[in-house]
């Protein structure tokens, strides 16, 4: 039973992100972007793209090309 109760903090462990680093929320960001056929870019869009969201908490920017 000891075993299983070790288990679980180990999970819970590498579960919990680490201050600073979104780990799980920046990674379901990157993938949302994708979806909508957008890359991640890291200072700013190129002049024929647009904004249509970020990609992490650190302020990358999801962008894809104008209609």
């Amino acid at each position: 039973m000891r075993i299983y109760h070790l288990a679980l903090a180990l999970l819970l462990l590498f579960l919990v992100p680490v201050p600073g680093n979104g780990g799980i929320i920046s990674s379901l960001q990157r993938s949302y972007c994708k979806i909508r056929s957008g890359r991640c870019a890291v200072l700013s869009c190129l002049p024929k793209e647009e904004q249509i969201g970020t990609c992490s908490l650190r302020g990358r920017k999801c962008c894809r090309k104008k209609k």
